[in-house]
């Protein structure tokens, strides 16, 4: 637990007696002026009251002033935001956050306008924050996240990502958190803190992705005409990607290991983002019914006893 101390700079008993008693003696002395002279102490009260008029008018011309020109800022801000594509959750992050600090600086500078001392403000207002800084740590530590996340972009919204134990659709980026939503429906939202501070999968990034097949066969097949079936399979679909598609390679398929009751092969082609998943399971169901009716079998998990007398 930590305990926070600010000092407020506020007076002392003493020192709020001297100044009831300073006010009293002014008083006292208006009252004697004004029965002694109530005509010059009644200019004097109107020369003190225009003078605190013409501060409060001040006061209030520069606040106006002030948020017209904050007001200008953050349009400004947004068109420039806008013209650059910038994401929307970026331009509402600064755009909040620039309103917030200027909006508290001409607080400030509208009060000391009335010649207010605004040494004790600014230290409330440094005191109060370091006290909430230390109750909402975790909060600060997201909101920090959420920087990194918004400066280095990992992912966007419409992206497929796979973090902190969960994989789905980025459908909403906050200042504190991240939302997905997973491919059953739910939605899962992840804080930044530990967005941030984890790996990150970004599945939609690049514009094609590979894909692979294992299948095992029973032992005694012919790799070659195995491997040659295989890729003929893949080759008659026409989302398959080929050496001609930049970053992409020709399908592939080779014997990839030897198991105790299967030869494995396995099978890699390129496609583009969108068309992974549908042609993984188109495949799948092309092997499973295409490589029987060839002559390949798929093996069963077996073993090989040897009795001795």
């Amino acid at each position: 637990m930590f305990i926070l101390q600010a000092n407020l700079f506020v007076p002392s008993e003493d020192e709020i007696l001297s100044k009831v008693d300073s006010a009293r003696i002014a008083a006292s002395g208006f009252a004697e002026a004004l029965a002694s002279n109530p005509t010059e102490a009644l200019q004097q009260l109107g020369t003190d009251l225009i003078r605190f008029g013409l501060k409060v008018a001040f006061a209030i011309v520069i606040y106006i002033v002030g948020a017209w020109i904050i007001s200008l800022v953050k349009k400004s801000m947004t068109k420039a935001f806008h013209n650059s594509r910038a994401d929307k959750t970026v331009v509402s992050f600064v755009s909040s956050f620039t309103s917030v600090v200027l909006t508290i600086i001409l607080i400030v500078l509208t009060i000391s306008t009335l010649g207010i001392n605004t040494t004790s403000i600014a230290a409330l207002l440094a005191g109060g924050g370091m006290a909430i800084g230390m109750a909402l740590s975790g909060t600060l530590q997201n909101f920090s996240g959420g920087l990194l996340l918004l400066t280095f972009k990992p992912f966007k919204v419409g992206d497929f990502i796979e973090a902190q134990g969960y994989a789905g659709t980025v459908t909403g980026m906050s200042i504190f958190n991240t939302q997905i939503t997973l491919p059953d429906n739910r939605c899962v939202t992840i804080p930044h803190g530990t967005l941030a501070g984890g790996n990150i999968n970004n599945y939609s990034r690049n514009p094609i992705r590979r894909v692979e097949w294992k299948i095992g066969m029973e032992y005694g097949v012919d790799a070659e005409a195995c491997e040659a079936l295989l890729l003929e399979l893949v080759r008659a679909d026409e989302r398959v990607l080929d050496s001609t598609f930049h970053g992409a390679a020709d399908p592939f398929a080779a014997v990839s290991s030897l198991g105790d009751s299967a030869v494995e092969f396995v099978l890699r082609v390129w496609v583009k983002n969108a068309d992974y998943w549908d042609v993984y399971f188109s495949v799948n169901d092309a092997i499973y019914k295409e490589l029987p009716k060839a002559g390949f079998s798929f093996p069963f998990p077996q073993m090989d006893v040897h009795l001795k007398n």
